[in-house]
């Protein structure tokens, strides 16, 4: 269900691997979701960049495939967010290869405006076409391939705006502690992934498993949402 920091090696990396890890509840029942175990609560709690908001984040990686199958449960879902929820995404940052880039490239379709349009491209140009996004030249490449001018794009791509956001990414997923994608964080209270989300309840495939963390980040809002 997630794809851990741990699993990572040039080798992996080069294969697009990802590995779910096996929970050390498997066969038990707890209380769903439970503190400590499908949920982590943070014991330091951060500001909220949405005032008046609760935010919810995804942290993923381009190129985790576990993102990818995440990716259309959780499109569906902002969706039908109330007025008082807003999801924000977080490209992660593991090490410099390929991370580094790939959050230049999220950061670049965001400061452009083509998310809408070209976030779930970026997932198919590497799981479907089996292509690689990792330099400059494969971000151009991908820039014209989708109708977008590449000295415009690779202009912002190299900005010192699109750096910051970078490094403010890797700072807020460092503060979250983050180990593993696609992780969700609410309200700079919780924390939660898929193999937490599922942990000890029977495996049933991606569909089940992503459904299950959607329910534990909407039962954390209802709780961030009750005083006290």
């Amino acid at each position: 269900m997630t794809l851990a920091r741990r699993d990572f090696s040039i080798g992996l990396l080069g294969a697009g691997f990802g590995a779910a890890v096996t929970s050390p509840l498997a066969g038990a029942q707890p209380k769903w979701p439970a503190e400590g175990v499908h949920y982590v609560r943070l014991e330091q709690p951060l500001p909220a960049a949405s005032r008046g908001r609760i935010e919810v984040i995804e942290f993923f990686w381009y190129e985790c495939p576990h993102c990818n199958a995440f990716e259309p449960s959780l499109e569906a879902w902002s969706q039908k967010l109330p007025h008082d929820i807003v999801l924000r995404r977080v490209p992660i940052w593991f090490q410099e290869t390929p991370f580094a880039a790939q959050q230049r490239l999220f950061y670049t379709l965001d400061t452009l405006g083509l998310l809408p349009t070209l976030h779930r491209r970026v997932f198919a140009t590497i799981h479907v076409d089996h292509a690689r996004l990792r330099t400059p030249e494969d971000m151009a490449a991908f820039a014209l391939k989708n109708g977008v001018d590449p000295i415009k794009f690779m202009s912002t791509y190299g900005s010192p705006e699109v750096a910051a956001l970078a490094v403010q990414a890797r700072q807020l997923a460092d503060a979250y502690m983050i180990d593993a994608v696609p992780a969700m964080g609410v309200q700079g209270r919780y924390y939660t992934n898929g193999n937490l989300a599922n942990a000890g309840l029977p495996a049933k495939g991606p569909v089940v498993g992503n459904e299950r963390l959607l329910g534990v980040v909407d039962a954390l809002v209802t709780r961030t949402r009750k005083p006290g």
